[in-house]
């Protein structure tokens, strides 16, 4: 249902002038997808699987010390984690040459960039395989070490919590911080909006994953308002009120 709503969000736009051929993309798209409750009996024939489940290292681990059981011997495996190290999950594995990460972002049928992470073990050529899957996909890969929130992650949260430091600190209000973001930086969306629209409970577990890393780091400090919102349950738009509130 999910794969099918995002498809008809890019017929709707990419055949606006012509809704007849919007549904038979729809239908073409479709009838090359697959579908199985079980990841293990589909990964005999595959060249390549990515990985898109809970934000959760060990869940993740037990799925690839499985998947590596029943994958060909040339099958790459990656991530698309926005947070965790990608060595920590290809060590449940026996094929650390050819795991990698490969991160894409919200909402991916539009979104050009692709993160691909390599490992100190990731061969070149898992490597280059990522790199020329993601431009056969249409997207601009760019290449980072395995380091915490790799490119845009490790720049944007850390701006995001001091947007909201400085909030809670009272040198400015949330909504003259987004105006300023949007007028002064020429963002679309001020830190605020952009933690609602994420989700609060995601931005902490990044920031409580990277805080256990290093936790003398200022920038992976924790947030007071963010921590009581959390609790709270209020988490952004998905639940009609984080920092902001949604009708």
């Amino acid at each position: 249902k999910g794969i099918e709503e995002s498809l008809r969000k890019v017929a709707k736009k990419k055949f606006a002038e012509n809704p007849k051929a919007g549904d038979e993309f729809m239908e073409k798209t479709l009838s090359s997808i697959l579908t199985s409750m079980d990841a293990a009996s589909v990964v005999h024939s595959t060249d390549l699987v990515v990985e898109a489940i809970v934000e959760n290292l060990t869940v993740k681990s037990e799925l690839f010390k499985r998947l590596d059981k029943f994958a060909a011997e040339h099958t790459i495996f990656a991530s698309n984690t926005s947070s965790l190290q990608i060595t920590s999950i290809a060590n449940a594995t026996t094929r650390q040459d050819r795991f990698a990460g490969l991160h894409f972002f919200n909402p991916v049928p539009l979104m050009k960039l692709v993160e691909v992470i390599k490992t100190p073990m990731t061969s070149q050529k898992t490597f280059e395989s990522l790199v020329d899957f993601s431009k056969t996909l249409g997207k601009h890969p760019v290449a980072c070490k395995d380091t915490p929130g790799f490119i845009v992650n490790r720049l944007l949260v850390p701006y995001l919590m001091e947007a909201v430091r400085l909030y809670e600190r009272g040198d400015a209000s949330k909504e003259d911080i987004d105006t300023a973001m949007k007028l002064g930086a020429g963002y679309p969306m001020g830190p605020f909006e952009l933690l609602d629209y994420v989700g609060l409970d995601t931005t902490k577990f990044i920031m409580d994953g990277w805080h256990e890393m290093d936790t003398k780091n200022p920038l992976f400090q924790s947030s007071p308002s963010m921590n009581k919102l959390v609790a709270e349950n209020k988490l952004g738009k998905k639940t009609g009120e984080g920092y902001y509130k949604y009708k």
